[in-house]
């Protein structure tokens, strides 16, 4: 991940860009993390001075659990689905323990609860939402920045984990496609989206170990090849904290960008090149969860829908 920016000019008040300087300097959290941080901070303070208060850290500093329900209340009329919402709240409770200084008391609110339901693709932002989670509790940036880059890379380009984890130094720098070895050995290639290559590109230049040829290309925290129980680990407590359901794991994201394809109208053909199966009907189990996913949203959108 590119490095914390600087504080932009439009920071409305000084209390918001020391939020920025502690996320961006103090905990080395990365750009993408700060913005989104200190957008949610100025969207409590607006919405605070909008209904009648106050915004300084005396109003905030006596901010009840009932406030933050009310607020939580208004970006859910704006449209915010669950993970968004669980998001939310980890970045006010984070910006209220900064107000209020070490020991500071933060009104406690429950994250959304998801309802249990037939399996279905974790949507694109959800997706966005759970790398970004695993990116933030990262112990080091380049951590971070690997996370990121493996999470996008199997959502954006279809990979099992085990084909991610196989990559060495030879696919940098990331090109156009990118050449994957799947189960028995078979190859394929896989077009690379430009912000896979540039998260690929941004994980090589902080990680510190190098990727020679036939190395690795994502590396544990001592250097060795990453272990896909690191990831699996990371991305289960990101979902737990998010509120999503079981269901989303490294592999769902996998299923998440054939159904997408398919929902937007990829030939099954090639969508069988795209993710290695050596038989169509491996990949024909798409057709169905597509055609479930869509009776859903009639069911739910279409007025004399039963």
């Amino acid at each position: 991940m590119p490095p914390s920016p600087s504080p932009p000019a439009s920071l409305p008040s000084p209390l918001i860009a020391e939020w920025h300087q502690y996320l961006a300097l103090d905990r080395r959290r990365s750009a993408h993390t700060v913005r989104a941080y200190v957008a949610t901070a100025q969207r409590l303070m607006k919405w605070m001075a909008e209904t009648g208060g106050a915004a300084d850290r005396a109003t905030l500093g006596a901010l009840a659990s009932s406030d933050l329900r009310a607020y939580v209340a208004a970006r859910r009329a704006e449209g915010i689905g669950n993970a968004s919402t669980a998001r939310e709240l980890s970045a006010l409770r984070a910006f209220l323990r900064f107000v209020g200084g070490e020991g500071a008391d933060v009104p406690a609110m429950r994250g959304p609860r998801v309802k249990p339901g037939v399996p279905r693709p974790v949507s694109p932002d959800d997706v966005i939402a759970l790398a970004e989670d695993v990116a933030e509790e990262a112990r080091e940036p380049w951590i971070a920045a690997r996370d990121w880059a493996l999470l996008l890379l199997l959502y954006g380009a279809g990979l099992r984990i085990g084909e991610a984890l196989s990559l060495t130094g030879s696919a940098l720098p990331p090109q156009d496609v990118l050449r994957v070895t799947g189960k028995r050995g078979k190859t394929r290639l896989v077009p690379l989206l430009p912000q896979v290559r540039e998260a690929i590109i941004a994980y090589a230049s902080l990680c510190p170990y190098g990727a020679g040829k036939e190395e690795a290309l994502f590396r544990g925290a001592r250097g060795g090849p990453l272990n896909p129980t690191i990831i699996r680990k990371s991305v289960r407590e990101a979902r737990r904290r998010l509120g999503l359901p079981e269901r989303t794991t490294p592999h769902a994201l996998r299923h998440s960008f054939a159904t997408h394809l398919l929902g937007r109208g990829a030939d099954l053909r090639a969508l069988q090149e795209l993710l290695g199966h050596a038989s169509l009907s491996s990949t024909q189990i798409y057709t169905q969860v597509d055609a479930a996913h869509l009776l859903d949203v009639y069911r739910n959108a279409h007025p004399r829908a039963s």
